[in-house]
């Protein structure tokens, strides 16, 4: 099913028909399939929603550029239209950008969260970084001297270089969305959360470090962090079953 909002469509399903629901939200460049096992272990008792963000999976991406605000808008605007009543939240990576700003800033009526590997921290830049960076900066500078036919090439070198793995993988109309939302700092509005919360995070994650759950934990109030032995960024397919019966017990 498609889900459409102003000039914004994205792809959704829906499992099970209990009265108690769950929304995912998955990571940034996944889709749903990264949580079918989970699904499968939940639709019998909780109605599942779960969607494919604007231009990942099956759902376009508009023409024009977004922020995190819009994506969080765009979702509470689905929870609303969809009639999902207080919904557990149950989100990973960037999901968890999305839930710290429905939770945290817009206060929607939600009722659990579940946190996984998330990020609403800012990345910390180490110092190989930040010189990868201003070199990067110093020889984009150069580009404005260049003709049109050589500018291009020049640029996409340049990124091909110094850019990052998830930045040179999506399309070259997202590129501006992703800086969008990695330069933004949501940490602020985890001290507003007043949801039950569940933290689970992989031991040896190195997108998301463990440290950023330890911060996320002490931000929350009403918070639990588990943390996961020998897995990383993905404990939830790293030990699906262990997860799936750590967040069956919180559920209850």
């Amino acid at each position: 099913m498609y889900y459409n909002k102003k000039n914004i469509s994205f792809y959704y399903k829906k499992y099970g028909t209990k009265s108690r629901n769950i929304l995912i939200l998955p990571g940034w460049g996944n889709t749903r399939e990264t949580f079918n096992y989970l699904i499968s272990c939940l639709k019998n008792d909780y109605t599942i929603y779960i969607l494919d963000y604007p231009g990942f999976g099956k759902s376009p991406f508009p023409n024009n550029d977004l922020t995190i605000y819009d994506y969080s808008k765009l979702i509470i605007s689905f929870i609303k239209d969809n009639n999902i009543n207080k919904p557990t939240i149950i989100s990973h990576s960037f999901g968890g950008r999305i839930t710290t700003l429905i939770a945290g800033l817009y206060k929607l009526k939600l009722d659990k969260l579940i946190m996984i590997d998330v990020a609403p921290i800012k990345p910390r830049k180490s110092i190989f970084t930040l010189f990868k960076q201003s070199i990067y900066k110093l020889l984009k500078k150069i580009s404005f001297i260049l003709p049109k036919k050589i500018k291009k090439k020049y640029l996409n070198k340049l990124i091909n270089i110094f850019g990052s793995k998830d930045y040179k993988d999506i399309d070259i109309n997202m590129r501006q969305t992703f800086k969008n939302i990695v330069n933004e700092d949501l940490k602020k509005y985890l001290k507003n959360i007043d949801n039950e919360t569940l933290i689970i995070w992989g031991e040896n994650d190195l997108y998301t470090p463990l440290n950023d759950g330890k911060i996320i934990n002490k931000e929350i109030k009403n918070s639990a962090l588990i943390v996961i032995p020998n897995s990383y960024h993905f404990p939830y397919l790293d030990y699906p079953i262990l997860v799936y019966n750590i967040i069956k017990e919180f559920l209850k």
